[in-house]
């Protein structure tokens, strides 16, 4: 058979929890998976709201001492996931509970892949290059957008190379996501931006990848939905809780799309310029979305009209040519409205820059799935487009 449909499809999630107070369950887990002493993985952002201790405190409840590791930069950097896995071994832990956004819940999975194998977690960079199970995961996610907590992606940042790398598995999606959108409420709105358009960017990358199908297209498509109905208003009223609600389930559904049907070019160049300059990752994707669509346009020209459709824009009775600027101009707005309408360059980004960007944009394994095959020249006139 050559349906689509027909094809082989792997999907993976983790058990998920998803509402108000679902965070309380942290204890219920651990204790089922016969935790003695847990890793608690963190940084001080989250510290300060509050959502650490409080943590703490379900654990303690049910007689379960958890070590905090708060040491994550904002892109989680190799010698801090070392430091974490020290701290792991030193306190004799046997599980990890990361509350926060992406960089905790990243660099959770690094600690865990390196107390598995006893290596350096820059031995696992790339596609399935875990051997052995890593420690129970339960994670509390404090952003809504990274997906972290539902993806067999982890990111670290290597500063000596100036570049973050991808672990891709199925061994880092987490055993449990306790997804509550009441822990989102102490995000900033430009935070709440960042993350927001960060899930839009999963999502539209996974509708458009050459991995994608049956099993990933409706999460993406809702998950477009939620965050292009909902995100605008909740950077205007960032204390809404049924905003806040909508945008995280949006944010949940993006992330089983990428985390199965894989990304495209808009991350690998992010995660690239994100090593480069130490820069927010959905700041990092907000700059080169448009630029990347523009580029990949043509290759996948249906799946982008679904796109625009999804988006709420009329197409009836317009060229392709017409909708691509429509959606063009559809993301800018919706960009701007959120608050981020910066470029490459306003971040730093010089023209002498572009080609080590590109380098190590076109060694990402996100790149693989972009519906355009995408070469050095390709991906440099785009990172030029977006100065």
């Amino acid at each position: 058979m050559s349906s689509s449909i027909a094809q082989l499809r792997k999907f993976v999630a983790p058990e998920i929890i998803f509402g108000d107070g679902s965070r309380h369950a942290v204890a219920n887990y651990a204790q089922t998976f016969g935790a003695h002493r847990i890793l608690l993985v963190s940084d001080p952002g989250v510290l300060a709201a509050g959502w650490v201790a409080e943590v703490e405190a379900d654990l303690a409840a049910c007689g379960i001492p958890c070590h905090r590791f708060l040491q994550v930069s904002p892109n989680p950097r190799a010698e801090e996931v070392m430091a974490g896995a020290r701290v792991y071994r030193d306190y004799g832990c046997d599980a990890i509970v990361a509350v926060g956004g992406g960089s905790p819940m990243d660099c959770a999975k690094g600690i865990g892949i390196v107390v598995a194998h006893d290596g350096h977690i820059l031995d696992f960079e790339g596609v399935d290059t875990i051997r052995v199970p890593i420690p129970p995961l339960i994670f509390i996610p404090s952003t809504a957008g990274t997906s972290a907590d539902v993806s067999q992606f982890a990111i670290i940042s290597d500063p000596q190379r100036r570049m973050k790398f991808s672990i891709i598995s199925k061994s880092v999606v987490p055993d449990v996501s306790l997804i509550d959108p009441q822990v989102t409420l102490t995000m900033d709105p430009f935070l709440t931006a960042c993350t927001g358009v960060d899930a839009l960017v999963h999502a539209i990358e996974a509708f458009v990848s050459t991995g994608s199908g049956p099993l990933t297209d409706s999460h993406a498509l809702e998950a477009m939905r939620l965050i292009n109905a909902n995100l605008v208003a909740l950077v205007d009223n960032p204390h809404d809780g049924e905003l806040r609600a909508q945008v995280m389930l949006g944010s949940m559904q993006a992330g089983l799309a990428f985390s199965n049907a894989i990304l495209g070019a808009v991350h690998a160049m992010s995660h690239s310029l994100g090593g480069f300059l130490d820069l927010p990752h959905g700041l990092c994707n907000s700059m080169l979305l448009e630029h990347v669509v523009a580029f990949n346009f043509e290759a996948a020209p249906e799946r982008f009209i679904r796109v625009a459709q999804t988006l709420g824009i009329d197409c009836r009775g317009l060229s392709q040519q017409s909708i691509k600027q429509r959606l063009i101009a559809h993301l800018v707005e919706l960009k701007r409205a959120v608050g981020l309408a910066g470029t490459l360059g306003s971040a730093g980004v010089r023209s002498s820059d572009v080609p080590f960007l590109a380098e190590h944009a076109v060694e990402d394994p996100c790149i693989l799935t972009n519906p355009r095959r995408s070469c050095l020249r390709d991906v440099a006139v785009v990172y030029e487009e977006a100065l």
